[in-house]
């Protein structure tokens, strides 16, 4: 049994074992892409290179033997800057975008390709998507001017997806409903936060703390809650019986609404700060004089904050939304609420409160023509949908159900479990490092429930050893040489011709988003 050293750990293993096999004996970590149990190791993505010493050299830790007396440096800067390389080289020729254009540009970062393909299943999913991003889907869905749909790649086509009436539909069904969907929320900590001004940043981030299991009382000086929502917006655009009903979700969480109370004269911040756990400022517009009379200092548009954290000088202070400055879109303040409640939660959990890093994403960028035509093979080619009621009716669910397959999902369904993206965040790798011609964009989805992107291919060959050792017929094999190689069906024949049995067991060990389902609930 050969011994060896790797970072400075000395370790025995079975003959015929692996480098990797030997760091996973000592509990070391070795990213991996091409490798999974029970398959050949290709040693083709070079992500788990290691550096052998005596003499110096690279190696892929998962097909190089561990051999006696081995040295091995597993977790040094200059390994990492070799396993960042090899991952950005894969993203440099990654026709795909992670996170879609419209998701993107939404200030709440709500799913949107999910939400419509839920909707387009017709799930009962896609409020909970919405609500879970939005928390006022349905309040949102009459007023938001839908800066999302500015994203919308099928503009270029015809008309933009209707996102916006899409989620309304959602929420608007799911509220109708006789259990209107409420997320789990955590044991109760016994932490409490005061939030001053039930508008729309107010309210999210109630909605968020209180899944956290802190308590949330939201003081007002209006009767009712929903800021502007309420006293700005006519009752003929948004009926107040939505907004109660989006609210009424709110209380069931727990929240507690303590109307006709102004914060600065009916109680001061300084009250609020000793009686509560964390104080946060929500209450709309703030000016200078405004400010003072809270307790607080005040900036050029508003209170004064780090505007990456919401954190006021004021110890456990934070203030959001338009007390910092005008927002002009309901959905920005959503977003700010969400955003600042993720900082009280860091407050209260005694850790530092630190800004969010931006989600990580590859771009495609402009689709050529040819791309485009290849997005719209797998959407509906139909007009956009217009409510036979009139806007402010909404879809139908028959409208509903024809609208939403005119998207053309621009996302990756793999997003949340690509270990591309995986490792590319954990060795913060940067998809533009390398920039030059990219393989086109391809989309095949001949499977009835598959969905094949060869631009999302890193050519580790695990769908073809899965599909042949499941007896495939056809099955996978790689076609082309050199660097065109790319992994397809025999014989020019389509994925459904060459999965017949193995499709499931493919997808799952597909390492990028090459091979996915079709649908939210499949796998």
């Amino acid at each position: 049994m050969p011994r060896l050293v790797i970072d400075n750990q000395d370790v025995e293993v079975p003959e015929g074992a692996t480098i990797l096999d030997a760091a996973r004996k000592l509990g070391i970590e070795i990213p991996t892409l091409c490798l999974r149990e029970g398959c050949e190791p290709s040693t083709s993505c070079m992500v788990c290179v290691v550096k052998v010493k005596n003499p110096d050299r690279f190696v892929a830790s998962c097909g190089s033997r561990a051999t006696e007396g081995m040295i091995v440096e597993s977790q040094t800067e200059e390994v990492r800057e070799a396993r960042r390389t090899a991952l950005e080289l894969l993203l440099s020729d990654h026709p795909a975008d992670c996170i879609a254009p419209c998701q993107t540009v939404c200030p709440a970062q709500m799913n949107i390709p999910r939400m419509i393909r839920q909707t387009a299943a017709g799930d009962a999913a896609a409020a909970e998507t919405a609500r879970s991003a939005l928390v006022l889907p349905a309040t949102l869905g009459r007023i938001c001017p839908a800066p999302c749909e500015k994203g919308c790649r099928r503009a270029r086509h015809d008309a933009t997806v209707s996102i916006r009436l899409l989620h309304r539909h959602a929420a608007e069904t799911d509220l109708a409903s006789a259990a209107p969907w409420l997320p789990a929320c955590q044991h109760d900590t016994g932490k409490h936060v005061a939030i001053v001004g039930a508008g729309p940043a107010g309210l999210a981030a109630a909605w968020r703390l209180l899944q956290e299991g802190h308590g949330a009382t939201l003081f007002d000086d209006r009767e009712a809650p929903g800021g502007m929502l309420r006293y700005g917006v006519e009752e003929d655009l948004l009926p107040r019986s939505v907004l109660d009903a989006e609210f009424a979700l709110i209380e069931q969480l727990g929240a507690e609404f303590r109307g006709s109370t102004r914060v600065g004269r009916n109680v001061a911040i300084v009250e609020l700060a000793r009686d509560f756990d964390a104080v946060l400022v929500a209450c709309g517009r703030t000016a200078e004089g405004n400010a003072g009379q809270l307790g607080l200092e005040a900036a050029e548009k508003g209170l004064k904050v780090n505007r990456q954290t919401f954190e006021t000088p004021t110890a456990g202070v934070f203030a959001a939304g338009d007390a910092l400055q005008p927002r002009r879109m309901a959905v920005r303040a959503v977003a700010d609420g969400k955003a600042a409640a993720r900082s009280i939660i860091q407050h209260l959990a005694g850790r530092p409160v630190v800004a969010p890093e931006r989600p990580f994403t590859t771009r495609l960028g402009r689709p050529t023509e040819q791309e485009m035509t290849a997005m719209l093979a797998a959407a509906s080619l139909d007009a956009r949908v217009v409510p036979s009621g009139g806007e402010a009716a909404g879809f139908t669910s028959d409208e509903a159900r024809r609208e939403a397959p005119r998207c053309l999902h621009c996302d990756c369904r793999k997003a949340d479990t690509c270990l591309l993206r995986k490792w590319s965040v954990a060795l913060g790798a940067k998809p533009t490092r390398h920039s030059g011609t990219r393989r086109p964009f391809e989309l095949h989805v001949a499977h009835p429930d598959v969905v094949q992107e060869p631009g999302k291919c890193i050519s580790c060959g695990l769908c073809i050893q899965v599909a042949a050792r499941k007896g495939e017929a056809l099955g996978l094999t790689f076609i082309g040489r050199g660097f065109d190689v790319r992994v397809g069906v025999p014989f020019n024949e389509t994925i459904a011709k060459g999965l017949k049995v193995a499709a499931a067991e493919c997808v799952a060990a597909c390492p990028t988003g090459a091979l996915a389902f079709k649908d939210e609930g499949m796998g």
